[in-house]
């Protein structure tokens, strides 16, 4: 479970009914009619925008935000020079035992290319052209969330439209003024709650995710060359290297002298 995004929600949500239970009872700012405008009228819009599918793609690509297993590059790195030295050792077909050991799918399909007997081009190609699929279903599912957020501010200022019309209406009745003013303003309050505490943070997040996750593969699909080209370990650690932080650019020879 990713502890900031956790984190970061509990804290927003908690400031804020901290400073409304300070003046009022949180009750005033339950409005329903006023969620169901922001709320109905941001999905509405988003699926004027997007096709149903795309959509439904990105709410299932949601659970990146909160479930979610940093590997750092230099494990991956680490696993490639193993991988390169028993194949070094033992021969290419070797790699056959270690498809078990191997959680990442993408991992596994470019060790078993690798032992079926690709030729390094053909399967990086293969590889790289996987990379940019999945770029582009990351970004999809990013622009969707990065569309809500602007909607639903939209949505709740049209909400503040009804409540103002409403309230203009029934000037005469001074019991109406009091729930069309809350609805006018809870709308906009719920817009802005909804787009800068969830859908452009999230949005955020699944680019962040996307992009660790796109140079894990992209370190994967180079080492995997490599490997295939019976490269010298050495030489593909200081190549791979050059993909990552300096941070991570731990030495795995250096270590195992260590």
């Amino acid at each position: 479970m990713d502890l900031s995004t956790i984190l970061g929600i509990i804290a927003a949500f908690g400031l804020m009914i901290m400073a409304i239970t300070s003046g009022s009872g949180i009750t005033l700012f339950i409005d329903f009619a006023a969620l169901t405008v922001v709320a109905g009228g941001t999905m509405g819009a988003t699926l004027v925008h997007y096709p149903f599918r795309e959509v439904m793609r990105a709410f299932a690509v949601l659970k990146k935000t909160f479930f979610h297993t940093d590997e750092s590059p230099t494990e991956t790195i680490e696993a490639l020079i193993r991988y390169s030295n028993k194949a070094r050792k033992e021969g290419i077909l070797s790699l056959q035992a270690v498809v078990s050991e191997i959680r990442d799918p993408f991992f596994v399909k470019g060790v078993q290319m690798a032992v079926d007997g690709q030729e390094p081009e053909a399967m990086k190609e293969m590889l790289d052209r996987e990379i940019e699929y999945i770029m582009e279903r990351h970004g999809e599912g990013a622009d969707i969330f990065v569309a809500m957020g602007t909607y639903a501010p939209a949505m709740g200022m049209i909400g503040t439209l009804i409540g103002l019309v409403q309230m203009l209406q029934t000037m005469e009745d001074p019991s109406t003024i009091g729930p069309a003013m809350a609805m006018a303003l809870l709308t906009t309050f719920y817009g802005a709650v909804m787009a800068n505490v969830l859908f452009i943070p999230m949005s955020g997040k699944l680019r962040n995710r996307s992009q660790s996750e796109i140079l894990k593969k992209t370190l994967i699909s180079e080492g995997m060359k490599s490997i295939l080209a019976g490269e010298n370990p050495r030489i593909m650690e200081q190549k791979l290297h050059a993909f990552v932080a300096p941070k991570f650019r731990e030495s795995f020879f250096n270590k195992k002298k260590g």
